[in-house]
């Protein structure tokens, strides 16, 4: 299957699933995820319609993004602050914001560049993930993004459970839309390659999808 085909299958799948839930599938973005992808895959995806593209690590990015037609610029990897300059200036959303020193950072790099940076509140759904805000310190984090300048805050980001039922998917999903709906915004960013449907039933609005859209990747690294 050719990559352009790809992506029009992946929509279509997207979209029969959206209506079968009852929702619009104009709702729901397609955000591909570029690590570890060759940019000859990705600049066909984004001919035949994609709009926003997002990265892990800053340096292959930088990389990426410079053989590639412009793009709305996703990054959803763990925000070091000490890079939180050279990621505001590449990027047009952070989705992975998980504690307030990297807000700090971001607000900082961004005002200093005149620039609003749209950022997602990264939350913690899963007993193996890592990196994330609990979903019960969500609020205080969002209140202590939206009195920083040169960000706006837009919701939430999630990464679900690996491994285990779809049930057990389903319902840290719906833990992260009941967080979204406490902590106020219209974003939530949930879902990628292997539970995308179960993120569409929860009410997923952003889908960050890997190998399902350009096919595996050149480097050996699990799949989004």
């Amino acid at each position: 299957m050719s990559e352009a085909a790809r992506y029009r299958a992946v929509r279509h799948e997207i979209d029969e699933e959206a209506r079968r839930c009852g929702r619009d599938p104009a709702e729901i973005t397609l955000v591909g995820i570029a690590k570890g992808q060759a940019p000859e895959r990705i600049a066909a995806a984004i001919a035949d319609g994609l709009t926003d593209l997002g990265e892990n690590y800053l340096q292959e990015a930088q990389r990426t993004f410079a053989l590639l037609p412009p793009v709305r610029k996703h990054f959803v990897g763990h925000l070091q602050t000490n890079k939180a300059r050279a990621i505001a200036a590449a990027f047009d959303m952070v989705q992975s914001v998980d504690r307030a020193e990297a807000g700090a950072a971001l607000s900082r790099a961004a005002s200093e560049d005149g620039k609003l940076l749209p950022v997602l509140v990264q939350l913690n759904v899963s007993p193996v993930e890592r990196f994330g805000c609990p979903p019960a310190q969500a609020e205080r984090l969002a209140e202590t993004l939206r009195a920083r300048p040169g960000l706006r805050l837009d919701g939430v980001m999630a990464i679900g459970p690996l491994g285990v039922e779809r049930d057990e998917i389903l319902r840290a999903f719906e833990l992260a839309a009941k967080t979204l709906a406490r902590i106020g915004g219209s974003t939530l960013s949930i879902g990628m390659s292997g539970d995308w449907r179960e993120a569409i039933q929860a009410g997923s609005t952003m889908l960050r999808i890997g190998e399902a859209l350009f096919g595996s990747r050149a480097k050996k690294e699990a799949a989004l």
